[in-house]
């Protein structure tokens, strides 16, 4: 299950563990303009663990997930080559 809301700032999803038995901590996601935050409750330290993504480390991640193992870089935009 999941919910989003739309906040000021930020797209806020939050992913709910439906499974069987143990279940994993909600995991909070925020898209902002400039980043992505991804945060989950660590009941082991009591504290919400953090992570930050550059919008192109989401970029990456999100072309990550439909190719097979090996390493890649992402081609940047092409020059403009006008010649008039």
């Amino acid at each position: 299950m999941f919910s989003i809301e739309h906040e000021f700032d930020s797209t806020v999803v939050t992913l709910v563990d439906e499974g069987r038995a143990p279940l994993s901590e909600d995991v909070v996601i925020n898209a902002f303009e400039e980043c992505v935050t991804i945060e989950q409750y660590d009941p082991r330290t009591d504290r919400v663990q953090k992570i930050s993504l550059s919008i192109s480390m989401l970029n990456d991640l999100s072309a990550a997930l439909d190719l097979p193992e090996g390493v890649y870089k992402r081609a940047g935009p092409k020059p403009d080559t006008d010649s008039s």
